[in-house]
């Protein structure tokens, strides 16, 4: 099969379109003739060699986590999923070898989630991590429509589903962005504020009692983060373990098959949108990433596996 792969740690440029091995099928797995894929940062992150600490990578290793296609093969026992059903899943593994950016990929059958109809392969595989992610985030806030949460980057890839899921919850949430994204998260009923100095102002302004609850999605923002926290307020970060010191808790986003099928289920009510910059071919995967690493992109990469 083709494949994007990589023999050692670097940068975009150590990625290759290659034929490599078609994955095997065993129990309670399933066998994914891939359609799309899609970029996240940690893609990247991995391929450099950034997560090596936790991850075991094996060489020749193809990335990606995200996925949307059909069954081409179940294992043995897996009576949930039939050949020729849509599926898309968040499919990290313990060891990097064998990922999404490749024409077939393996998974666990409770990665897996069926695309509902009138949900696209593009958008089935631009939701699985940052959806799961922010889903993960919103859930452990625990939000009611008594709170004011504050979601720092909150029109970013994860930030922005978050946003609308956070309003679902009834909560009045306040996020932060550059200017020229204040009217995106207006839309969506989120009271936009400008990062950056004077934050803290910013935010005591909208919420003079402070707020209940803070998502961080960016980094860097503990600081503001404490300032306009109320006492028993609750916290979280995707991006700096150091709330582990303050009350708050570090979160990773976890494979889902259940969870992203309540996404994928938001998204075809048209209550849950997700955000797409472009469509490219497998072999601008590293274009794909440069373009991510450099900031260039304004929402999800898709990549186009095979149709």
């Amino acid at each position: 099969m083709k494949a994007m792969s990589y023999a050692k740690y670097g940068d975009e440029n150590v990625l290759e379109l290659t034929e490599r091995p078609k994955p095997t099928v065993g129990p309670s797995q399933l066998m994914v003739r891939v359609t799309r894929s899609s970029v996240n940062p940690v893609d990247w992150k991995v391929v450099s060699g950034g997560l090596d600490a936790m991850l075991e990578t094996k060489f020749p290793a193809i990335p990606g986590w995200d996925v949307a296609g059909t069954v081409e093969q179940v294992g043995p026992d897996t009576p949930e999923f039939a050949v020729g059903d849509r599926v898309a899943a968040y499919a990290r593994k313990m060891v990097n070898e064998g990922g999404t950016s490749a024409e077939y990929v393996t998974i666990p059958v409770e990665f897996a989630a069926r695309i509902p109809e009138g949900v696209s392969d593009d958008v089935a595989a631009a939701l699985p991590l940052t959806g799961l992610t922010a889903r993960r985030t919103v859930n452990a806030l625990d939000l009611t429509d008594q709170d004011i949460v504050l979601l720092h980057a909150a029109s970013g890839g994860v930030g922005y589903l978050a946003s609308q899921l956070a309003v679902r919850t009834g909560a009045t949430v306040l996020g932060t962005c550059s200017p020229e994204n204040f009217e995106k998260l207006r839309r969506i009923g989120v009271i936009p504020l400008e990062y950056g100095d004077g934050l803290v102002d910013r935010v005591r302004d909208a919420a003079p009692k402070g707020v209940d609850a803070v998502a961080d999605f960016v980094g860097g923002v503990l600081e503001s983060t404490l300032s306009v926290l109320n006492d028993g307020g609750r916290h979280v970060s995707i991006a700096d373990p150091a709330v582990l010191e303050h009350g708050g808790r570090w979160l990773w986003v976890r494979p889902d098959g259940a969870g992203l099928a309540e996404l994928l289920s938001l998204v075809q009510s048209g209550d849950l949108t997700v955000d797409i910059d472009r469509t490219l071919p497998l072999e601008q995967l590293p274009e794909a990433y440069r373009l991510s690493r450099a900031g260039e992109s304004q929402g999800k990469i898709v990549i186009r596996v095979q149709d």
